[in-house]
């Protein structure tokens, strides 16, 4: 990608200046709006002159305008560094969801939505996709249930679950708790990862902490070559939250009771009736029929990787410790040891050729010449000229974060299409994952013309160190690309109404656009487009990868060997059963929780017992509940922010949206993934749709049948 020159955009993007006062005073302005605009509707029409244009879109306008500030608002709580700033937007979002809460209640409202429905006015499709939502969310709301202790229950659980979420997500983004390593303890892990470990003084003089922070704790799992230290490690991390634990079980046991005042015989039901699958039934089908396939390839692997342990460990003289068990903290140090000795695939030599910086590059030319897109990064003086206040700093929430004005390619007509943040590193109180943030919705006000997106991608990739720029594994390559695909949907996606804009979209459906976009990162051609060793970038990281290597070392090649192409994309379903297999793990226990018989049987679940049993009756990997101890060991699910992040009796899609993303893949790209002419289709009749319409239609129209299952599960070797 040559360094595209900036041009001042038509749309200035938004300001993060935020105190924790105006988080505050903003939300409540923007809720006193929306009131006020609430009850003029009330005043001014009545059931029997209610239309879509005197009723929903003064609502829906409004909801466009007031995501120009809630989403920031909100974002600022999985970013900032100021804790008095996340701790306002947590706030801000508590009163922004109590008062959506209220406003999805109001009886007065709820007539004129009604009675508009039924006038039956004849609608552009999207305008009646938002009237048909609207109608259903006020009857999900509650609005189905005769006015009095039902309903008013009702809308107090909704205000209790909207809390314990946004509580539960505040203790995951701010958990800042680790364990104090002997650094003998932690031999195996390389260098450039002990590097970065905080330096003990005082009691914990010579140790060196390990956060439960991914770039910590992954490696340390992955590479400890004393077992113990990996067990201390996997199980702490599993029990890092023990604040969460109540919290989860009474999101369950509410979640439970809301659906059956609503007349559901269970929560997933409630959930999945709006999803393409449409039923927990057919989830259930899905997610059994998928075990059945993967158990017998799961035994195999589980075989191999345990007398590979064992031979490991009598290589070492430990062969006494070896019980015939193969734990759960085990899987990722022998999984990788497999790669390494039989499939010489070395990650940590691998991401030498995938500097972050450059693989960004790269990652942005493929969706440049894929979508018809140009991205041109705003630094400097330019970030001041374009600010509203006049301060560069202004743009941004972090120094850290850079920002990209993105515009369509000349044969898409040279218009601007948004701006694309990226925040990749890891810092004190930040979202610990990765995950994509809308900023600001894309919508077309009253007057015609357009309001532009913001997006940005929250990552925690390892810094930097004076020797290395960060250097990204294979996987954190495809993650960065699944990522940036949620960004690119975000971004590309034209509705007319914010509610239907980008990701938008149910939830078994969201991840299939990122999922194929996944596939780009095992072709040949643009695993060696997105390579760039790391020595080549400067004379002083030269000196550096020389220092390291010896004087005698050849010097590497500056794009990715296609050796090490080869053997990476051998290696590419290595253990996949084990991987699917955990995949069901979290899918069927996700399910089991929220698909019980009874509410009896929801207030008898012992959840973090039965979190560590599902997995180990699925995947089988040992746990101290096989070796004289119980399930009562970890409490994995208390981290699991899924669940309580919009993904309840959900977690299945992840799984189900590989069957769309795959059947797009292998026949429509498959044979020529840089195909910029089906590129640009699949923007123009899948992403830009966002969820304007039915998903299955998008879906369908842009394979030009219905779906099938069949490339998924060639995908994964089975029948």
């Amino acid at each position: 990608m040559a360094p595209q020159a900036f041009k001042t955009p038509p749309q200035a993007p938004p300001l993060f200046t935020g105190t924790p006062t105006s988080l505050i005073e903003d939300t409540k302005q923007m809720i006193e709006k929306s009131k006020s605009i609430q009850n003029k509707i009330v005043a001014e029409v009545k059931p029997h002159d209610a239309s879509f244009e005197d009723v929903l879109l003064p609502m829906a306008n409004d909801e466009n305008d007031g995501g120009l500030n809630s989403h920031i608002i909100g974002f600022y709580q999985s970013v900032s560094t100021n804790q008095d700033l996340r701790n306002a937007s947590t706030e801000a979002e508590k009163l922004m969801d109590s008062f959506s809460i209220e406003s999805s209640v109001r009886e007065d409202v709820y007539r004129l939505v009604d009675a508009t429905l039924k006038r039956g006015e004849k609608l552009d499709p999207e305008s009646q996709r938002l009237l048909e939502r609207a109608h259903k969310d006020y009857i999900r709301a509650g609005m189905g249930l005769p006015a009095g202790p039902k309903r008013d229950r009702h809308k107090e659980i909704k205000k209790r679950l909207s809390e314990l979420s946004i509580i539960f997500s505040k203790n995951l983004n701010e958990e800042i708790g680790g364990i104090w390593w002997d650094p003998k303890e932690l031999e195996g892990l390389p260098e450039d990862v002990l590097t970065t470990f905080e330096k003990g003084e005082g009691a914990n003089a010579g140790k060196v902490k390990m956060t439960f922070k991914r770039p910590d704790v992954a490696p340390t799992i992955k590479y400890a070559v004393n077992p113990e230290t990996r067990k201390k490690a996997y199980i702490e991390n599993e029990n890092k939250l023990p604040q969460n634990i109540p919290i989860f079980r009474e999101v369950i046991l509410l979640r439970d009771e809301a659906a059956r005042l609503l007349g559901y015989p269970n929560h997933a039901a409630f959930i999945i009736e709006d999803k393409m699958t449409k039923s927990p039934e057919r989830v259930d089908e899905f997610l059994g029929d998928l075990r059945k396939r993967l158990t017998k390839g799961g035994a195999s692997e589980r075989k191999v990787l345990t007398e590979m342990k064992k031979q490991d460990l009598e290589s070492r003289g430990l062969e006494k410790s070896f019980d015939g068990n193969y734990y759960l903290w085990d899987h990722r140090y022998y999984d990788r040891l497999m790669l390494e000795n039989d499939y010489s695939v070395d990650q940590e030599k691998i991401s030498q050729w995938f500097p972050l910086e450059a693989s960004i590059r790269g990652m942005l030319t493929i969706f440049e010449t894929l979508f018809g897109l140009i991205f041109v990064e705003i630094t400097g003086a330019d970030r001041s000229s374009l600010s509203p206040s006049g301060k560069g700093n202004d743009i941004v929430w972090h120094p850290d974060v850079q920002v990209f004005s993105v515009w369509d390619s000349e044969d898409q007509g040279s218009g601007f299409v948004g701006y694309l943040y990226l925040d990749l590193h890891p810092r004190e109180g930040k979202y610990g994952h990765a995950a994509n943030f809308n900023l600001q919705p894309g919508f077309i006000f009253p007057n015609g013309t357009r309001h532009y997106p913001a997006t940005a991608l929250v990552c925690n990739f390892s810094k930097p160190t004076p020797k290395k720029p960060s250097l990204l594994k294979h996987d954190e390559v495809t993650t960065l690309f699944h990522e940036l695909g949620h960004g690119i949907h975000d971004l590309v996606s034209k509705t007319h109404y914010s509610r239907f804009h980008g990701t938008s979209v149910v939830r078994d459906f969201v991840e299939a656009p990122s999922q194929m976009l996944e596939n780009w990162c095992w072709t040949p051609s643009q695993l060696k487009s997105l390579s760039q060793h790391y020595s080549t970038l400067s004379p002083e990281y030269e000196a550096a990868w020389r220092e390291q290597a010896g004087k005698d070392a050849s010097k590497p090649e500056e794009k990715l060997p296609d050796s090490l192409i080869d053997n990476l994309i051998k290696a590419k379903h290595v253990n996949d059963a084990l991987a699917n297999l955990r995949q069901l793990h979290f899918g069927i226990f996700d399910m089991t929780i929220h698909e019980p018989s009874s509410h009896a049987e929801v207030e008898s679940f012992k959840i973090g017992e039965m979190y560590n049993q599902i997995g180990y009756d699925i995947v089988k990997l040992d746990s101290p509940a096989q070796i004289g101890g119980d399930n009562t060991w970890g409490n994995g699910h208390t981290t699991f922010g899924h669940l309580l992040g919009g993904y309840d009796a959900g977690y299945y899609g992840y799984l189900s949206s590989q069957v769309y993303s795959a059947d797009m893949f292998h026949t429509v790209f498959a044979k020529d993934p840089m195909n910029g002419k089906e590129g640009r289709r699949y923007r123009h009749m899948v992403l830009e749709k966002g969820g304007s319409q039915d998903e299955m239609k998008t879906l369908k129209a842009f394979l030009g049948r219905e779906p099938s299952e069949e490339a998924f599960y060639r995908e994964l070797g089975l029948d």
